[in-house]
């Protein structure tokens, strides 16, 4: 365990007094504030977290990587609180610093950003798209007070200092983020607009839910949207705002038919993504639809997620053919009869998208044993290969067999989910019920392959268990 620092000694005797910890808050030292805040943040100290935002000395304030499942939204309510809204001509030399309050969870955030120099951002997460924003509107602020007072020697009309919070948000029917929905929505009212919400990422669970929020949040900040159910009808009307958009997920989206108005107008709007680098798609359907989903798609894609998107061979061969395909580093077409009609279009994607693909998941696709060796050499040309996922695929042992003996040539390949070989069902009825035992030899005899070229680094398990 390490031993505390005296900073972190010094936190924690302040935090024994909650009110004498208030009371030294204006005089407390700048090196102090840090360890004070995280451990006023981990033990819920809603008072001191309120005013520590107040009179917090620097221009930004993230809560990075501190996680509080306990009365998450009172911290949260509590800090925003603490952010004050103060005229902008207002001399006073106590005026507060905090002008940015970033409240999502970023594993590679620091408490406060160091200020390298007068000419940097004053924060390096600050919104760069919004004309909201405190970079945008304190630049319009500063160039309407020069221009006043260059034209007529009076001092510029009073403003408000612009505050921007970043957070991430989910709509849902739980009754505490709701409430906490409607202490933004307030807090937004109050501000005289100077209240900036930064929307980074947004989680919806269904569009049928109440999206009254979506007003006050400025939808061109979101980088990451997340919906689990709706209609594609109404869909893109709410996120027209939206494009610039890094991670889109859609789980349950329905269409009476992927030729429609309502799809042309989703394509429109999807063609606008040009930062878009990871697309995951689940219960959306995109029979043979799939060659107009990549044409407006950019070419630097990352991450494609298709499962349960009942693709055709038509829509393998498109994926193949396209620009995307060779860069690719994520692949996800489980749950899809890819194998059902031919295997050579995946083939051919494979082959395309060997140099770049790190992980891959073609689990569930009916995929046979004469499927299965037929893909094997191209598979085994997957050379930057960190995952893959073939389970529950109507496999026999000797393929899966020869399987393992290709892939432990794979050197960066980690991680394999295989299937449970036919035998190793009752009666070999793919997907019914196990014989334990059976499977028990299964995994002895693919550990001792892999034992014998000294591929212990690799973590092969079974799908379905």
């Amino acid at each position: 365990m390490a031993i505390p620092s005296l900073q972190e000694l010094t936190a924690k005797t302040l935090l024994s007094n909650e009110a004498a910890a208030i009371h030294v808050l204006k005089e407390l030292p700048k090196g102090l504030f840090v360890p004070l805040f995280t451990a006023a943040f981990s033990g819920g100290h809603t008072k001191i977290l309120k005013e520590m935002v107040r009179v917090w000395p620097f221009q930004c304030l993230h809560i990075g990587t501190l996680s509080r499942e306990e009365s998450f939204h009172d911290i949260m309510e509590a800090m925003i609180d603490g952010l004050q809204m103060v005229p902008a001509q207002n001399s006073s030399t106590c005026r507060p610093k905090l002008r940015i309050l970033d409240l999502r969870q970023e594993q590679d955030c620091q408490t406060t950003c160091r200020v390298i120099k007068s000419t940097s951002p004053l924060c390096s997460q600050a919104c760069i798209y919004s004309q909201h924003s405190v970079l945008k509107v304190g630049e319009a602020q500063h160039n309407v007070g020069c221009l006043r007072n260059v034209n007529s020697g009076s001092e510029p009309q009073s403003a408000w200092e612009p505050r921007e919070i970043l957070l991430d948000l989910s709509i849902s029917d739980n009754l505490r983020r709701k409430q906490f929905l409607s202490f933004l929505q307030s807090k937004v009212e109050q501000s005289y607009g100077s209240l900036h919400l930064c929307c980074r990422g947004l989680h919806v669970d269904s569009m049928s839910g109440d999206k009254s929020i979506l007003q006050f949040l400025d939808l061109g900040c979101t980088e990451h949207l997340e919906v689990e159910e709706g209609d594609l009808s109404e869909f893109t009307p709410f996120f027209t705002e939206m494009i610039h958009l890094v991670t889109l997920s859609l789980s349950n989206i329905s269409s009476t038919v992927c030729a429609g108005r309502n799809f042309r107008a989703f394509l429109t709007w999807l063609g606008q993504q040009d930062n878009l680098q990871d697309l995951f798609m689940c219960s959306f359907c995109l029979k043979s639809q799939l060659h107009r989903l990549l044409r407006v798609l950019p070419p630097q894609l990352d991450t494609l997620y298709l499962s349960y998107c009942c693709l055709s061979k038509a829509d393998i061969t498109a994926l193949s053919q396209s620009s995307q395909a060779s860069h690719l580093m994520q692949l996800t077409l489980s749950n899809n009869q890819i194998f059902l009609e031919d295997y050579k279009p995946f083939q051919a994607l494979l082959e395309k998208a060997s140099d770049t693909l790190m992980h891959l998941e073609i689990n569930n696709c009916l995929m046979t044993d004469s499927t299965l060796s037929a893909i094997l050499p191209s598979l085994s040309h997957c050379s930057r290969l960190r995952g893959l996922n073939l389970g529950s695929n109507p496999i026999t042992m000797p393929v899966l067999r020869r399987l393992t003996q290709h892939l432990t040539s794979l050197m960066e390949l980690k991680h394999v989910i295989y299937p449970v070989p036919l035998h190793c069902f009752e009666e070999e009825v793919f997907q019914g019920t196990l014989d334990q035992e059976k499977l028990a030899e299964v995994k002895a005899q693919l550990m001792e392959i892999l034992q014998v070229v000294q591929r212990d680094d690799m973590n092969w398990i079974t799908s379905p268990e």
